[in-house]
C-alpha cells in the first residue's frame, strides 16, 4: 500500500469513527450487512466488510466484529458469509413492460425453428375465445437451424399459420422490435392488402406477385400495432390496467432474480407513465425505475412540464427524459447507413423518423430541463443524432444535458471523439455485439465492422462515457451475459470472437453497469457505488466477478438481491 493509500484508509476510519460517536449511533440501524467481500466500484479495496443501512439509505461503513457490538434487538442482521458483494445492477436501456408482457405471453427467445414457434402459437390459440388477439415475441430469422415451411427468403410467411387460426389475429414481434409477424386475421383487421404501398421508413415485404407474406419491417409495423390496440381499447381500462400490471410484476420479479435493483426503460406512454408514478406512491415497486417518455413532439407539447418528475416514492420512479429515434436495427437492413450496406446494393437502410421531427422533440427537452434519447443504430443515424446535440451545445457550452444515444451500435471513426466533446453518453448493449457478431461483416462489410461496430473500446479510450444493458426483452435481461460479452467480445453458437481489440476491462464493465448508468440518469449521488448516503441497493453473488475465470462470468449465481436494504430476492438453492 502506498503512502497516499494509506492517508486515505487513515481519513475513512475517522470518518467511521466520527460517525458512530455522533447521536444517531449505528443501534439505531434498520439492518447490518456483515462479513462481505465488498466491492464498492469507485475503490479498488475497501477496508471494511460491513454495512449499516437506516432507512433504506447507507448509514455506516466498517468492521463486522465492531459493529455487530452496538446493534440493538430491532436490527437485522445478515450473514454474507464472505460472499461477493457489490452495488445492485443497473439495465442501462431496456423496455420494462413489453420485457413484461414477452414473459406473460408468448416468449420465442430461446427458439431456433419457425416449427418451435408455430407449436406454441396452435397450442395458445386452444385456450383462447374467438376473436382474442394472440401476442409473442422473441423470434430471429438469423436464430433459425432450419428454414420455415415456404419461406420467402429467410422469412417465415401468414400461410404457416393464418390455416389453424382463421378467428384469431396473430402479432409476433421480432426480436429486434423492428419488424413483426402478422397472420390473415391480423393484416384483414389492419386493412393490408396487395395494394397497400409501404409507409415512409418502412417495408411490407411482399411475395413475387405483390402479395403481402405476413412482414413487416420498421414503420410498416403501424398499421399492424393500430389494429392490435383498438383491441386492447375495447377492453375496460380497469381489465387493461390489471394485465399490464401482471406483466410489470412478471418484469420485476425477472430482474430481481438476475440482480438488477434499478432499470432505465427506453420509451412509455402517457397512460403508463401515471401508472408507474400510482405504483410508486403506493409503495408497489420493488425496483427502482427511470423512465423516457415516447410519443411525438405534438402529443407532448404543453404536457412535460407535468410529466417531468424526480425520485417519487423514495426514489422508486423518476420520469426526466424523452425518447426518440432515427432508424432501426441492423439484423432488419435497417439501420440508417453513411454507404450501402455490403449485402443490398445501393440501399442505406432506414431513416424511421424524420430528423425534422426529432429536432422538435430535442427542442421540447432543451425547453423542459429533459434529456433527449435517441435510437441510432446506423452511422448516418449517429451523425445525425450528434449533430443535434451539437446545436444545443454550442448554446451553451457549459450546459450538463447528458443527452443519450441510444444503442450507438456502428459509428464512422471521426463521430467517436465527438462524444467525449459533445457530453454525449454512449447507452450501449455489450449482448447486442455478440447476438449479433454472426452477421455484422456481412452486413457492413469488413473494415465498417472491424473500425467503428460495438466500439466501447474506442469510446472509453476517448473519454466518453458507456452505459451497458440488454435492450431486454430484446435480449435476456441477464447482466451477466452482458458483461460476459464486454470483456470477451465472443459467443458460444456459433464459436467465435468479434473484434477483441474492443474489448473492455472487467472493471470497466461493471462501471457500465453501475456508476455509469447512474450517471447517465443525473443520479451518480443516489446510486452505483457502495458509499455513505446512497440507496442500499447490493446486489450478492456465488464468486468474485473480478477474479473468476471469463467462461465462469456467465454461469455466477445471483445469491441476493437487496434493494433499500430489504433482501428482495434469494436463491435458496
Amino acid at each position: 500500500m502506498n503512502y497516499l493509500s494509506k492517508i486515505k484508509y487513515l481519513f475513512f476510519f475517522l470518518l467511521v469513527f466520527t460517525i458512530t460517536s455522533c447521536e444517531e449511533s449505528e443501534s439505531s440501524l434498520d439492518s447490518l450487512f456483515i462479513n462481505a467481500k465488498i466491492y464498492s466500484v469507485v475503490e479498488d479495496q475497501v477496508a471494511y466488510d460491513a454495512i449499516g443501512v437506516k432507512d433504506g439509505r447507507i448509514s455506516i461503513l466498517g468492521n463486522s466484529t465492531e459493529l455487530k457490538k452496538s446493534i440493538d434487538e430491532n436490527t437485522k442482521v445478515i450473514d454474507i458469509q464472505g460472499q461477493f458483494l457489490m452495488p445492485g445492477f443497473i439495465e442501462g436501456h431496456g423496455h420494462y413492460s413489453n420485457l413484461g408482457k414477452s414473459l406473460q405471453n408468448l416468449n420465442f427467445l430461446g427458439d431456433t425453428s419457425w416449427r418451435q414457434i408455430t407449436a406454441k402459437v396452435a397450442d395458445k390459440i386452444q385456450d383462447l375465445d374467438k376473436g382474442a388477439w394472440i401476442y409473442g415475441r422473441g423470434w430471429h430469422q438469423e436464430k433459425f437451424t432450419e428454414m420455415p415451411d415456404g419461406a420467402y427468403g429467410k422469412y417465415p410467411t401468414h400461410h404457416s399459420m393464418s390455416d389453424f387460426s382463421e378467428e384469431n389475429p396473430i402479432i409476433l414481434v421480432h426480436a429486434s422490435g423492428h419488424s413483426l409477424f402478422a397472420n390473415e386475421k391480423a393484416m384483414q383487421l389492419a386493412g393490408i392488402n396487395i395494394e397497400t404501398p409501404d409507409p415512409a421508413g418502412g417495408k411490407i415485404i411482399k411475395d413475387r406477385r405483390g402479395n403481402p407474406i405476413g412482414v413487416f419491417e420498421e414503420r410498416a409495423m403501424d398499421a399492424i400495432w393500430d389494429a392490435y390496440q383498438a383491441y386492447l381499447d375495447e377492453m375496460p381500462v380497469e381489465k387493461r390496467k390489471a394485465l399490464w400490471v401482471d406483466a410489470i410484476k412478471y418484469a420485476e420479479s425477472e430482474c430481481l432474480r438476475k440482480g438488477i435493483t434499478s432499470f432505465q426503460d427506453a420509451g412509455s406512454k402517457f397512460h403508463e407513465l401515471e401508472w408507474y408514478e400510482e405504483m410508486a406512491k403506493e409503495g408497489a415497486h420493488n425496483l427502482r425505475l427511470w423512465v423516457m417518455v415516447r410519443h411525438s413532439a405534438e402529443e407532448m407539447e404543453n404536457r412535460l412540464s407535468h410529466l417531468r418528475m424526480v425520485g417519487v416514492g423514495d426514489g422508486f420512479y423518476t420520469c426526466r427524459a424523452i425518447k426518440s429515434e432515427l432508424d432501426g436495427a441492423l439484423g432488419s437492413h435497417g439501420a440508417w447507413l453513411l454507404e450501402p450496406y455490403e449485402d443490398k446494393e445501393e440501399f442505406y437502410g432506414q431513416n424511421t423518423t424524420e430528423v425534422t421531427e426529432v429536432e422538435k422533440i430535442a427542442q421540447l427537452a432543451y425547453d423542459n430541463n429533459m434529456q433527449l434519447c435517441v435510437h441510432s443504430i446506423g452511422d448516418k443515424a449517429n451523425r445525425a443524432t450528434l449533430d443535434i446535440f451539437e446545436k444545443y451545445k454550442m448554446k451553451d457550452e457549459e450546459a450538463d444535458l447528458r443527452w443519450r444515444v441510444e444503442h450507438a451500435q456502428h459509428l464512422h471513426v471521426d463521430d467517436i471523439p465527438r462524444f467525449k466533446k459533445l457530453g454525449a453518453i454512449a447507452s450501449m448493449q455489450g449482448v447486442h455485439c455478440t447476438s449479433d457478431a454472426p452477421f455484422v461483416e456481412t452486413r457492413l462489410g469488413h473494415d465498417r465492422a472491424t473500425e467503428g461496430a460495438y466500439a466501447w473500446r474506442s469510446l472509453l479510450d476517448a473519454g466518453a462515457v458507456v452505459v451497458n444493458g440488454t435492450d431486454a426483452p430484446v435480449e435476456d435481461v441477464n447482466p451477466l451475459s452482458s458483461i460476459y460479452a464486454s470483456v470477451t467480445r465472443k459467443r458460444i453458437n456459433p464459436s467465435m470472437e468479434f473484434v477483441p481489440e474492443q474489448r473492455m476491462t472487467r472493471k470497466e464493465a461493471l462501471y457500465s453497469y453501475t456508476m455509469a448508468p447512474a450517471f447517465a440518469a443525473f443520479e451518480e449521488n443516489e446510486k452505483g457505488s457502495i458509499e455513505l448516503g446512497k440507496f442500499a441497493d447490493f446486489v450478492v453473488l456465488d464468486r468474485n466477478i473480478l477474479t473468476c475465470p471469463e467462461e465462469e462470468i456467465e454461469k455466477i449465481k445471483i445469491l441476493h438481491t437487496i434493494v433499500g436494504g430489504d433482501i428482495k430476492y434469494s436463491n435458496n438453492q
